[in-house]
């Protein structure tokens, strides 16, 4: 997809940015905030001077939040609990229910 067919499908905001810079800075509306009407997603950039490079920026970041929303996330694949583990939690459990068992009264034996 190249860049007017992307911009097409975006709002382009332009705004002062704010920091270091200097009169060029703080005088022109060099920041661009893209919002791809499509998806919600938002991306703005003001960390060059012109507004002409933020654009170029901000549509770098676009294409690459695109092309992650596209990307399927790998399936797991399901693992057994080692033995080892299983037998941690059964000792966990039996400190555990021990603990509770010398909490409570004796019992009277008749």
């Amino acid at each position: 997809m190249n860049d007017e067919k992307l911009l097409a499908e975006c709002k382009v905001q332009v705004f002062l940015s704010s920091g270091p810079g200097g009169q060029h800075a703080a005088k022109t509306s060099s920041a661009v905030r893209l919002i791809h009407l499509p998806t919600g997603i938002r991306v703005q950039s003001s960390r060059e001077r012109s507004q002409y490079l933020n654009k170029l920026h901000c549509l770098k970041r676009l294409r690459e939040k695109l092309q992650k929303l596209r990307e399927k996330p790998k399936k797991r694949i399901p693992t057994r609990a080692p033995r080892s583990a299983k037998k941690a939690v059964k000792e966990g459990k039996q400190r555990q229910s021990t603990k509770k068992r010398m909490r409570q009264k004796p019992r009277q034996e008749e």
